[in-house]
């Protein structure tokens, strides 16, 4: 789990396992494992979805009800903290879901 939300190789821990933003990369460069087969769909977004949601109606209530903000306020708040916090969760919890593929084999599940 620590190399999936590090984005690392699931198999050895320390090869990149990203090439860009969120592209899996081809290889392991240190222990040369082939990701091509790990794709781990929309569970990620899934993920950033429902955590992201709770948190962000639990704070926007809490500030409502705290300072009584006018509705521009939140318009302008609560986008760009919700886009910022949204890619900074997606690329480990990709490389959590990629990190538990490889552990639990389901690669080896499609092959069959």
């Amino acid at each position: 789990m620590a190399a999936g939300l590090g984005c690392r190789c699931p198999r050895c821990g320390r090869g990149r396992l990203f090439d860009g933003y969120l592209t899996v990369a081809q290889r392991c460069e240190s222990c040369a494992l082939d990701l091509t087969a790990q794709d781990s769909g929309d569970g990620p977004a899934v993920f950033v979805i429902m955590i992201l949601g709770f948190v962000v109606v639990g704070l926007a209530i809490w500030v409502e009800s705290a300072f009584a903000p006018p509705l521009w306020v939140h318009a302008v708040v609560w986008p760009p903290f919700i886009l910022g916090v949204a890619l900074a969760m997606l690329r480990p919890l990709k490389g959590l879901m990629v990190a538990l593929q490889y552990r639990h084999r389901r690669h080896d599940a499609d092959a069959i």
